[in-house]
């Protein structure tokens, strides 16, 4: 995961074994003020800031894990929020292709920003809403399965997760990402119209 952030990262690109919170907001404007409060209160360090009209993404990491939780528990102060109050993650897509085509394969490697599939892998797709459960999918299945990310986008109206291994191993990692994402509190997420 940290690998991937470091091809994708416009700021200060983190490194393995830090700690990282992705924070996700609504309007995208929001998220300067996010970033101004948790680097003005922690040591953290960002890593990325998009800013769309409807949501902004902000990746924050430190070596600290207790500066990025109170980085996190600073914006959530300033907004007068809880961790609750976030949206439960919504899964919309999740599909698995086994013995996946080498011409498949040639026009994923072409838009992909991790690790390479290869012809005959299992590719896994996860769509999820809000868009920042992708990073947090993506880093529970690594922790899980030894499987190959190819690409994941944290922003936007959803979030995206291409994933690439052998069978046994994407089964692994599509299970613990079910998993994990079911155990996240907060508020109900409705469909979206």
């Amino acid at each position: 995961m940290a690998g991937f952030l470091q091809t994708v990262a416009q700021g200060f690109q983190p490194l393995e074994g830090e700690a990282s919170l992705f924070v996700e907001i609504s309007p995208g404007i929001a998220i300067n003020r996010a970033t101004d409060v948790a680097l003005k209160r922690t040591g953290v360090t960002p890593g990325m800031q998009v800013v769309e009209r409807e949501f902004g993404l902000l990746e924050l990491h430190s070596h600290d894990q207790g500066q990025v939780r109170e980085a996190g528990a600073s914006i959530l102060r300033h907004f007068g929020l809880e961790e609750n109050s976030r949206l439960k993650p919504r899964i919309v897509t999740q599909e698995i292709i086994t013995d996946i085509d080498g011409h498949q394969t040639m026009l994923i490697n072409r838009m992909r920003h991790g690790q390479l599939i290869a012809e005959g892998d299992a590719f896994y797709v996860l769509e999820v809403h809000p868009a920042g459960y992708a990073a947090f999918a993506a880093n529970e299945a690594e922790k899980a399965s030894p499987i190959k990310l190819l690409e994941m986008m944290s922003f936007g109206a959803f979030g995206r997760l291409y994933l690439a291994g052998n069978e046994d191993e994407i089964q692994e990692a599509a299970k613990a990402i079910q998993s994990s994402l079911t155990t996240v509190i907060g508020r109900e997420n409705g469909e979206r119209k």
